[in-house]
């Protein structure tokens, strides 16, 4: 019997500047004859998130090959024991529309009533352990404290702001790049206050929403964002920086490091950077912290859906762009 065809994405160029479609190309594969140890998983759902743009730069993806990422899929096949025929798993074999996998690179998913199955890509997933760690590990965020989050209406800003308020912070203030965003932040996801970085520097919009000064920032943005929260910043402040969407597109030539920097040192801040990987001893944590509030509705998994592998790119390169609200995921298959 001949074995199935699968489609998947490759990078076959390099970017120089912002992304395009023409940096990647659909291929077809044929699936082969499984190993022991090893099943077949029909990808349903993709996350396509801010660090695959660092992937594509040399050092990175490799061209003409295969992509990673996180995913969710159920087994078609399988020779292996642990990974039966029907069972919903995790792995990071992304950008196709099957991937052959091992106990070791697959994790079969929890079995949680009232959870949507997508919410293990966004608030359940990296992107909600990101903001996780961050808030609680990194930045130690504390009941009546205020905190800003920059890239508010992304995956990990929309799920920092309804943990922020379920963790007891007094004040929550969000930028992100829209007006309409910014209402969405406040009318649909427990921000204080949010506003448009576009109209105006960042400093003033922050002395503005919060006059007595932040305690913790949470940095998705880096570069002005950074440089303005440092401004707007209580002496002992603490700044979890978890990325850099400012630089993403100009990494052979970043932005300048923020001018104020040395307050750091002056104001007694603490800035630490981590990688959410470096954490993943979190995750139970997390599960028990956000699965009852997902269950009552306190929590929300705020998502952007595209249907259709033939559209994972345009999603990615959405993404980038800002088209999304919430956590960006490609449906794939029901």
């Amino acid at each position: 019997m001949p074995r199935p065809t699968a489609h998947a994405v490759h990078l076959v160029s390099r970017p120089d500047g912002a992304p395009t479609a023409g940096n990647f190309a659909f291929v077809e594969e044929r699936v082969p004859a499984l190993a022991a140890g090893e099943a077949l998983v029909e990808n349903t759902h993709q996350s396509v998130d801010p660090y695959m743009r660092e992937e594509m730069e040399e050092g990175g993806w490799e061209l003409h090959a295969p992509l990673e990422g996180r995913t969710l899929g159920r087994v078609v096949e399988s020779r292996a024991g642990t990974l039966p025929v029907g069972a919903l798993v995790f792995h990071r074999q992304a950008w196709r529309t099957h991937s052959v996998v091992t106990a070791g690179s697959a994790s079969p998913l929890p079995d949680l009533d009232g959870v949507p199955l997508s919410a293990h890509l966004s608030v359940l997933g990296g992107t909600g352990l990101s903001a996780w760690v961050g808030l609680t590990r990194i930045a130690r965020l504390q009941p009546g404290e205020t905190v800003f989050i920059s890239a508010a209406a992304g995956g990990v800003g929309t799920a920092a702001g309804q943990f922020a308020r379920l963790l007891g912070a007094g004040r929550i203030i969000g930028s992100t790049g829209s007006a309409a965003k910014a209402a969405h932040l406040t009318g649909h996801l427990g921000f204080d206050a949010a506003f448009d970085y576009h109209d105006g520097p960042i400093a003033d919009r922050l002395r503005e929403a919060a006059p007595e000064g932040l305690h913790v920032y949470l940095d998705n943005v880096g570069g002005d964002h950074l440089e303005g929260a440092i401004s707007a910043i209580r002496d002992h402040g603490r700044i979890a920086w978890c990325g850099a969407v400012a630089q993403y597109n100009h990494l052979g030539n970043p932005p300048a490091a923020p001018r104020n920097l040395f307050d750091v040192v002056g104001r007694s801040l603490r800035l630490e950077g981590f990688l959410v990987r470096d954490h993943r001893d979190a995750h139970p944590e997390l599960y028990e912290f956000l699965v009852p509030h997902l269950r009552s509705g306190a929590v929300v998994p705020d998502e952007t859906i595209v249907d259709g592998f033939e559209h994972v790119v345009d999603a990615f390169l959405g993404m980038l762009r800002g088209t999304n609200t919430g956590k960006m995921i490609v449906r794939l298959a029901e």
